[in-house]
């Protein structure tokens, strides 16, 4: 019997909110490609403009597990910087995972930054079992983080 796990990371930033979040998540399909060219080889609005119910695949180099995803936007509130969203494809759908959803919700920190929190749930196939993709998962979503800030630090003029 599949079974549902789920995993929690938080983030911290120097970043202030408005910027990482719309770095990071709300235009992360247009800088991937410039910022981890290692990783994602190219990335796309499949459906829709970024609004709920739109769906962005990132395309992965020869170095992934697999060779893209698609990941459908179910909630959106841009004012509180928060999202959830689900796999829709790729990315281990139908071959280790059932389904998989990502809440993320970019939050005021006390030193003038912010702080990302992160809830993933995943359902894994009959007889899957989890070893080290959480970490791996892990890592991957704070180097993505980790990018766009390096990228907003070094440039203090975009996404304002």
């Amino acid at each position: 019997m599949a079974s549902t796990n789920s995993w929690a990371l938080e983030i911290p930033s120097p970043v202030a909110v408005p910027r990482l979040f719309a770095a990071a998540v709300m235009d992360w399909h247009t800088l991937a490609p410039k910022l981890a060219p290692h990783v994602v080889a190219s990335a796309h609005s499949v459906e829709g403009e970024g609004g709920i119910g739109s769906v962005r695949q990132f395309n992965f180099t020869s170095g992934m597990p697999f060779g893209y995803m698609k990941e459908k936007l179910e909630f959106l509130d841009a004012d509180k910087c928060e999202c959830k969203s689900t796999l829709i494809e790729g990315g281990g759908i139908g071959m280790a995972i059932e389904t998989a959803t990502s809440h993320i919700k970019v939050e005021p920190a006390a030193d003038g930054g912010s702080l990302v929190k992160v809830d993933s749930t995943y359902k894994l196939l009959p007889g899957v079992e989890v070893k080290d993709e959480i970490v791996k998962a892990k890592v991957s979503v704070t180097a993505i983080f980790k990018a766009a800030e390096a990228f907003l630090i070094a440039n203090p003029e975009a996404y304002n």
